[in-house]
């Protein structure tokens, strides 16, 4: 006679049935430096992500005990910072490989529901106005409503080989643009890109060229490097100077534009799971942009919190090897009277 075989959960052997929540790891029985060595913030952060996605986490599941969302979030943190799902980390918090995968994988769409409150440009005429004067106080550059550009965040190859995810140096990646204020907060995350396609291009198609063309601040612009070709919103640099004025340009605009390089510097520092120091993310490109756009939240949440890395030391392998790309040379002839604009009544 056939003994029919049931396919058991390991969390369910280990803690049997019933329906009430697991609370296999206590914040307040460990330190705060144990915390932030092991899951990267300290316990009032975690505190406050729980009670922002707790709701979310509770949500009804068929699994006879479900997770606490507070250990959903120390082992989505866990994985986020470290970059990895070592049997350690499930360990220190009662939890199986598969169901670390499991909390990554909520925590990841709880905070990507949440992106649009988070990362956005600010509204009002005041907190703009200071976003303008916060970029001049940095290089004298007048007008900056943010500083953009795109970073590659290394990927296994899709299952289907797509081709579209290679990029320039043979590898599998996501272009992300991002804008930043001069505090490093991104003001626009677009985590979704393939690989292969050029910065320009990457913004040609954006909601960000979108918004900006029908919609935002018409008296102000982003700052772009020269991989993005001039409009009348988004300034870049000359590239050749030859007057006193155009170098004056030239250095104010670079020393503002730095901004972008430390915050994914900054990211890339907080979030390894990004670095490429444990390898690449091993996830469809869909599932590897919503752990990248999770991590912008998050980078957001903690600086509103006062977590600032930026003067941290940097440890380990941080830097991540950026695309090479061509001079552009704009042919909007309205956006080159902008920038001369800029020049004659700034710079000269």
């Amino acid at each position: 006679m056939a003994v029919p075989i049931a396919v058991l959960d390991c969390d369910l052997l280990l803690y049997g049935r019933g329906h009430r929540t697991l609370d296999r790891f206590k914040l307040e029985d460990v330190t705060d430096e144990y915390l932030v060595s092991t899951y990267g913030f300290p316990r009032q952060f975690i505190y406050y992500l729980v009670d922002l996605l707790g709701a979310t986490l509770s949500r009804p599941t068929q699994r006879s005990r479900a997770i606490s969302p507070e250990t959903q979030i120390l082992a989505a943190l866990g994985f986020y910072t470290s970059g990895s799902f070592q049997t350690r980390m499930g360990d220190a918090i009662g939890i199986s490989q598969a169901s670390m995968s499991r909390c990554v994988a909520n925590v990841t769409e709880a905070l990507v529901e949440r992106a649009s409150q988070f990362i956005h440009f600010p509204e009002d005429e005041a907190t703009v106005q200071t976003l303008k004067d916060d970029f001049y106080g940095l290089a004298g550059m007048p007008g900056v409503l943010g500083v953009v550009d795109c970073t590659h965040v290394a990927i296994k190859a899709p299952n289907a080989e797509d081709l579209s995810y290679v990029n320039r140096k043979g590898l599998h990646s996501l272009n992300c643009l991002m804008v930043c204020d001069s505090r490093g907060v991104l003001l626009s995350a677009e985590t979704h890109w393939p690989g292969s396609l050029p910065d320009c291009t990457v913004l040609e198609q954006a909601a960000l060229t979108s918004q900006f063309e029908t919609e935002l601040h018409k008296d102000g612009w982003l700052l772009g490097d020269s991989s993005f070709l001039l409009r009348t919103w988004l300034m870049t640099p000359l590239h050749i100077p030859e007057t006193p004025a155009e170098y004056r340009y030239n250095m104010a605009h670079s020393a503002t534009h730095n901004v972008i390089e430390r915050t994914f510097r900054t990211i890339r520092s907080r979030f390894r799971c990004l670095d490429g120091s444990k390898g690449t993310l091993q996830y469809s490109p869909e599932k590897s942009s919503h752990i990248i756009l999770a991590c912008c939240v998050l980078h957001n949440i903690s600086l509103e919190h006062g977590l600032d890395v930026w003067s941290s030391p940097a440890t380990g392998h941080v830097e991540q090897p950026e695309e090479e790309y061509e001079q552009m040379e704009s042919v909007d002839s309205e956006a080159c009277r902008v920038r001369q604009e800029l020049l004659l009544t700034h710079f000269s």
